[in-house]
């Protein structure tokens, strides 16, 4: 399957596309305040997924740095990150939104929302799962204290901030530009953007 070389992931939407092992991923945060929720799965079994916990395990790390790989569930390595020209803060830890989200914030009636967003995603390409892994949150910023409080603060990403993997595998790839806008996780401005990604040879 043939992309042009910017892809537009449109705001508050999910798309899903292949990229083979040996290509580099750019994933863009065109406006600068986006959070992307990221899910890679083996081309040829979704069974296996890029697993943050077994990220966590690999590396050690909350947040995995440059140089630093996600490994699926089966510790096969999938992303290995190249260059991140964001200041680096990016959350593995939460789950992506859902309907039940924004019912627990009070909102009446229906809201787009993440959970959503990657199912439609990949039943636009014919696929589905009967369940949501836990995403890689792309520029999200959920600082964990030194007593273990999660808190909510908007992105320190910058317009034009990317972050390049080196692609190990052949992946199905699902990202999401995450609808949130009741609370800042999209920015002071509560207002959710499009973003980008480039497969780059």
């Amino acid at each position: 399957m043939n992309y042009p070389e910017t892809t537009v992931i449109p705001a508050r939407k999910g798309i899903a596309f292949e990229v083979r092992r040996g290509s580099r991923l750019k994933i863009i945060n065109t406006h600068g305040s986006q959070v992307l929720d990221t899910w890679a799965f083996a081309l040829d079994d979704m069974k296996e997924y890029m697993s943050m916990e077994h990220t966590r395990s690999a590396t050690s790390r909350i947040i995995p740095a440059t140089g630093d790989t996600y490994v699926s569930n089966q510790f096969t390595p999938m992303l290995t990150v190249i260059e991140d020209t964001s200041p680096g803060i990016h959350d593995t830890l939460m789950c992506c939104c859902s309907r039940k989200t924004y019912e627990r914030l009070k909102y009446e009636g229906y809201h787009d929302n993440c959970n959503d967003n990657f199912h439609s995603a990949l039943a636009s390409l014919g696929k589905q799962l009967a369940f949501t892994p836990g995403p890689l949150n792309l520029f999200m910023n959920f600082p964990v204290s030194g007593t273990g409080v999660i808190t909510r603060e908007p992105p320190v990403s910058r317009p034009g901030d990317h972050v390049l993997f080196d692609v190990k595998a052949d992946l199905l790839m699902v990202i999401s530009a995450c609808p949130q806008d009741i609370q800042t996780v999209n920015g002071a401005g509560k207002m959710p953007t499009d973003a980008a990604f480039q497969i780059l040879n």
